[in-house]
């Protein structure tokens, strides 16, 4: 796949993790509707992670030519969605709300927030 390709697959996982994660945190938490969005949240950030391990970073230093600083919040995603899973099975909801709220404001604030300075694609998209 090239750049583009992957660009766009996460753009495409990304967008609806942001709005079912805006939705979560702002409504009614442990009904039937919170947990399955909250699945389908966590599935869509996990892919949102993997893919984002198959593009390389265009912009600052890089590890084997290919990792950049943004990768760090992509291993955060993979790290918390497991522990915010098990967490809310084994009942921490405490360690599964920080989990999530770290996921959130980590995987896609700061993360969407970088993908809009300059040199990154969105940048040229939306703002150059």
């Amino acid at each position: 796949m090239s750049y583009l390709q992957l660009a766009y697959f996460h753009l495409g996982t990304v967008f609806p993790a942001f709005l079912i994660g805006t939705y979560l945190l702002a409504n009614r938490k442990g009904t039937p509707g919170h947990k399955l969005l909250g699945k389908i949240y966590m599935l869509l950030m996990l892919v949102t992670a993997l893919v984002t391990l198959f593009m390389s970073a265009e912009v600052g230093p890089t590890l084997f030519g290919h990792f950049g600083f943004i990768h760090l919040l992509s291993f955060l995603v993979l790290y918390s969605v497991p522990a915010a899973y098990f967490a809310a099975r084994d009942g921490n909801i405490k360690k599964h709300r920080a989990n999530m709220v770290g996921l959130y404001v980590g995987g896609i604030l700061i993360a969407g927030t970088f993908t809009f300075l300059p040199g990154r694609l969105l940048h040229g998209w939306f703002i150059a």
